[in-house]
């Protein structure tokens, strides 16, 4: 190891601590609570790290045990993640939605001793958990509504916890510092849980070295100044933000703060005015809905005025979004269409000072590219895997919508550049950066992901217009044929159908015993609701809504005009809206609100034969699960839409 290697911290309360020493006093976080922004320096984060720290000294939990976290992105979940590692533990986040099931198997599987739940809500769902797995030991929430009638044994709240180390004598001060001095940048840090479309989920092992190199990785690639402005909002158990806020924000570091409620997101990001804002693709989606859907309340004038901003807009980045010129005259239109148009669509979304914008987890339409490149914020992809890190990113001025970005092949101080190629297969396969460190229990699922030294991704990709740009397809498994032997891509369809505002979510339906593509679509109720109050549609349920005649053909309009850009072959001819929203609490979606194809295949066989069938409609019964925990059973009558022909477009090869 060189010496400026050995000068750097080497995990990442080594770099809290590190931020402390060098900018004690300077604003480290903030959350917003009862309306008003609280600010931590570094050393207030410090002080309630270390205090956490000796309460899990106190709890008897050691190094290489496991902790999990439970909760909205806030202060708190980021001191206890720091705490656990400062004591040599690492962590798994869940999403705050988990159900008790997903708890039960990740805190078996990673054999966790400790869970902090952020409220009542969390807690129920661990107190059965505990009771199950001796080894759990201690639970600790810190939002006491609700809870102050529990009386568990190892239930502890966050001021009780912490009381261990209440006063800090010198010994406990010096064993937190001696205990945050042993840790080595091969520790393991978190244990990432796979979203588990293809089996049961897999704890990725990512240790130290890899969240640094990664967060150094994307500081510069994204050139991210230090003390950036950034809001807390993706959750932790989505490894880009492990990378991101949590390492980064210790790293660059980051200003990083959390809003009051989820549902506040949007008006916190207004408030910051954020310069990086991190969105998955289902956010920048619903951004532009947004967008969509408040033009269609807008007069007929105003909606004129917002087209010809946008349009302006378009070409005046058309350079850096499609390599195009730009028209002499766009130059002095411009300011007068960014006062008009731009600036007040930016400060709307929250987006006004918002110079890094990024998205990454799945593929995006290049038309939600256009649309934010439109308003000025050019948008770019992160492409990763949690398994291995970084693989692309869009760099540089340009942005080419169709691809995924260039490759990173920088070194870092913990990782190597990094190696790529695509097989004769169209397989990505990478190695080096700071490697893949396995499954944790799993060597057998280690070793099927290797082919030699190589790492496989497991994702079908194309090479863009220079030769480091990728162009992603879709997972190698889910790349299809038709029965005619026609390749297609139905994540290549998908992203490019879900850009139409009107609908929310869309599975494509095709495989070597069908001669041609279907899908399932669910609609976006909000915007279809608008929609048909201004269309004067009545309807009463969001099931009715669904079928009303009116509907169905607005959504052939819109599968109609994607169809233009696509082979003919993969052109979509049928489809079904259906009748229930489809929800990740009842196995039809992961947490990060990826398809579960073969489940969803399944549960609506029935609707899928009736297309195929050329059905003209097909009664279901679709088991459902209430926000109450009910069961139920909703019954509907669904029919089948019909896509309307198209002249034949140029075709693009997906």
């Amino acid at each position: 190891m060189s010496a400026a290697v050995e000068t750097k911290p080497q995990t990442l309360p080594q770099w809290l601590l590190h931020n402390v020493a060098t900018r004690g006093s300077e604003v480290a976080q903030r959350h917003k609570r009862e309306g008003v922004w609280k600010e931590f320096s570094w050393t207030d984060v410090r002080d309630e790290v270390r205090a956490l720290a000796l309460g899990l000294r106190a709890r008897g939990v050691q190094r290489g045990q496991t902790v999990v976290l439970l909760s909205e992105n806030r202060p708190e979940l980021y001191w206890a993640e720091w705490a656990a590692l400062a004591v040599g533990a690492k962590v798994v986040a869940l999403y705050p939605d988990a159900a008790e099931s997903e708890v039960n198997y990740v805190v078996e599987d990673a054999q966790a001793v400790c869970v902090f739940a952020e409220d009542q809500e969390q807690v129920d769902k661990v107190l059965p958990v505990m009771a199950r797995h001796p080894g759990l030991h201690t639970v600790v929430w810190w939002e006491s509504g609700g809870l102050w009638s529990y009386r568990n044994e190892g239930l502890f709240g966050w001021d009780a916890f912490k009381a261990p180390s209440l006063p800090v004598q010198p010994a406990d001060a010096t064993w937190f510092e001696q205990a945050v001095a042993q840790g080595q940048s091969s520790d393991i840090a978190v244990l990432s849980y796979t979203s588990g479309t293809t089996g049961q989920p897999k704890g990725v092992i990512t240790t130290h070295a890899s969240m640094m190199h990664n967060a150094e990785l994307i500081g510069q690639t994204m050139q991210v100044p230090v003390g950036c402005e950034y809001l807390s909002y993706i959750p932790l158990s989505w490894a880009t933000e492990q990378w991101v806020g949590v390492t980064m924000g210790l790293m660059r570091p980051l200003r990083v703060s959390f809003a009051e409620k989820p549902d506040q997101i949007q008006e916190a990001i207004r408030e910051l005015a954020c310069e990086m804002v991190f969105f998955g693709p289902r956010q920048w989606e619903s951004l532009a809905a947004r967008v969509h859907a408040r033009l269609l309340d807008a007069a007929p004038w105003r909606q004129a005025v917002v087209d010809w901003g946008l349009r302006i807009g378009r070409l005046a980045r058309a350079d850096q979004m499609d390599m195009q010129a730009r028209p002499w005259w766009v130059r002095a239109l411009l300011p007068a269409a960014d006062a008009l148009v731009l600036r007040p669509l930016r400060e709307q979304l929250g987006l006004k000072r918002a110079r890094i914008a990024f998205t990454g987890g799945a593929a995006v339409a290049p038309d939600i590219f256009r649309l934010f490149a439109s308003m000025g914020v050019m948008l770019r992809n992160i492409y990763g895997c949690s398994e291995f890190g970084l693989i692309t990113v869009h760099q540089g001025a340009r942005v080419n919508a169709e691809t995924i970005g260039e490759a990173v092949t920088l070194r870092s101080a913990w990782g190597l550049p990094m190696e790529w190629r695509v097989t004769e297969g169209g397989a990505l396969e990478v190695r080096g950066g700071a490697g893949f460190a396995g499954y944790w229990g799993k060597p057998e699922k280690s070793a099927e992901k290797m082919n030699g030294d190589w790492f496989q991704t497991g994702d079908a990709v194309g090479r863009g217009s220079s030769d480091a740009e990728l162009i992603y397809y879709d997972r190698v498994e889910h790349m299809n044929s038709l029965k005619g032997g026609h390749l297609f891509s139905k994540q290549f369809i998908e992203v490019r159908l879900r850009f139409s505002p009107y609908i929310r979510e869309v599975m494509v339906i095709g495989d070597p015993t069908r001669e041609h593509v279907t899908a399932l679509v669910n609609i976006d109720g909000d915007v279809f609701g608008r929609w048909a109050e201004r269309h004067g549609v009545s309807f009463t349920t969001f099931t009715d809504l669904s079928q009303r005649p009116e509907v169905l053909a607005q959504v052939a309009r819109e599968i109609a005009t994607v169809n233009q850009t696509l082979p003919e072959a993969a052109r979509l001819r049928h489809f079904v809206n259906l009748p229930k929203e489809l929800d990740a609490d009842e196995g039809e979606l992961t947490r990060t609100r990826k398809l579960k194809r073969d489940f969803i295949e399944q549960r609506y066989g029935v609707l899928i034969e009736a297309m195929y069938a050329d059905q003209p409609s097909t009664a279901i019964e679709i088991p459902v699960r209430y926000q109450d925990g009910r069961a139920g059973v909703l019954r509907a009558d669904v029919t089948t839409g019909r896509v309307p022909s198209c002249a034949r477009h140029g075709d693009q090869n997906p």
